[in-house]
């Protein structure tokens, strides 16, 4: 009869090792996205991140590993746009449904900015009314 081997979980492994290959400018922006922010100056942003990955769930660690790769192959990468565009191609993300909401967005922006801007040119200015002090001394 064989024996089956010992079902250990796999470890976790160390945040810092996750992200030992980026750089620290890189680093902080996995960080900020989780909200970790340093409380002293002299705190690792690093050390902050192994902190996280080790009580992270497994949902979170999976974005984190995402994110990690994308900030990789971006800095691997000459053209950083080709990577972001590659990812959204695997992920099948519509860029051009989203790139034709955010001009239609911002000419609405823009279109409600100018129609604004002439309705305050062609209003006239208020005239100030005589204050109490102003019909005495005219009394």
């Amino acid at each position: 009869m064989r024996s089956h081997p010992s079902q250990t979980p796999t470890p976790r492994p160390d945040g810092q090792n996750v992200t030992l290959t980026l750089e620290e400018r890189r680093v902080e922006v996995l960080a900020r996205n989780r909200g970790i922010k340093k409380a002293q100056p002299s705190d690792s942003i690093g050390k902050l991140m192994g902190a996280y990955v080790r009580k992270a769930e497994e949902g979170e660690l999976g974005q984190l590993l995402v994110e990690t790769v994308i900030l990789y192959a971006a800095r691997t990468q000459s053209e950083t746009g080709k990577a972001l565009k590659d990812a959204a191609q695997h992920y099948k993300v519509d860029t051009d449904g989203i790139a034709q909401k955010v001009k239609a967005e911002f000419a609405a922006k823009e279109k409600a900015h100018a129609a604004k801007k002439a309705a305050a040119k062609t209003q006239p200015k208020p005239t100030a009314r005589p204050t109490a002090a102003k019909k005495a001394k005219a009394a």
